[in-house]
């Protein structure tokens, strides 16, 4: 008896860690990224800094915030000489929608001309042209300032409605939003959308199992196993609940305010090959008429 509870406790118990050829598939990576990213929003270029940068947690975001190298002086070198590129992705935008009297009407009233460029700046209502400013809550210039604003409008086109895109920093995001609605006078519309969970973990429990029951070593079946992969969804952003309503709507002068945040990709080139870069990469669509 005493040999054969001996040999029970002898046997290894099966290890649930699985090895680095398992843990690297591409199933079982998305599952793991869509875990890590519950609580700070991964950037697109989030793999590419995280192997390069010290990665820091704010703002609801995960971003690079030193390099592990000394590349100080290759990052000035190509300022200078040649081109850098920076993900400003983690900026949050809001985007205005209504006539463009409406707008300018109350926008007035949240930012002045004694600080430089408004809203109704020629060259930046043409659409032409990036605007920045300061805005301040409604009618309390100079005191009570919200924070710095960048801004560009849609170019005319058939419609009346304009189309503006404000650009500001995700500590600032809460109380611009605030005042924007305030001055607009917006509501949540009736039909709120409501987006579908991350994968949770029950779901992303069930995929593992769906590949251990492959057998250890890849088969045809993998394939088959492949078309399970979860799609890489990121839902909200580091400022705004999943759940929450991301579009409000004034009913009296029909005025929309929708956030894009993580929906519109931001980057910054500086650097004299700026514009080489951006025509080498940038192809012109060509037009069709139907």
């Amino acid at each position: 008896k005493k040999q054969a509870e001996k040999a029970v406790h002898q046997k290894k118990e099966v290890s649930k860690t699985k090895c680095r050829k398992a843990r690297r598939r591409h199933i079982n990576l998305v599952a793991e990224f869509n875990r890590r990213q519950r609580k700070n929003i991964w950037l697109e270029t989030h793999i590419w800094h995280a192997k390069r940068f010290h990665m820091v947690k704010k703002w609801g975001y995960c971003l690079g915030d030193s390099p592990t190298e000394k590349c100080y002086r290759a990052c000035y070198r190509a300022m200078t000489n040649q081109c850098l590129l920076q993900d400003l992705s983690y900026y949050c935008c809001l985007e205005l929608t209504g006539k463009e009297n409406e707008l300018l009407k109350q926008l007035a009233r949240i930012c002045s001309i004694d600080t430089g460029l408004t809203f109704e700046e020629a060259c930046c209502l043409s659409g032409r042209f990036e605007g920045s400013l300061n805005l301040y809550q409604a009618d309390r210039y100079p005191e009570d300032m919200l924070g710095p604003i960048t801004f560009i409008w849609k170019p005319r086109g058939d419609s009346e409605n304009r189309q503006l895109w404000i650009w500001m920093h995700p500590a600032l995001k809460q109380d611009i939003l605030r005042e924007l609605k305030a001055i607009f006078q917006c509501t949540e519309p009736e039909d709120m959308y409501i987006p579908e969970p991350v994968t949770t973990s029950i779901q992303e429990e069930e995929q593992m199992d769906v590949v251990l029951s492959l057998g250890k070593k890849r088969k045809k079946k993998d394939k088959e196993g492949e078309r399970a992969v979860p799609v890489k969804k990121i839902i909200g952003d580091g400022t705004r609940d999943p759940f929450q309503s991301y579009s409000w709507i004034s009913q009296t002068t029909g005025i929309v305010i929708s956030d894009r945040t993580m929906e519109i990709l931001r980057y910054r080139l500086i650097g004299p090959l700026s514009h080489s870069v951006l025509t080498e990469t940038l192809k012109a669509a060509s037009l069709q008429t139907v």
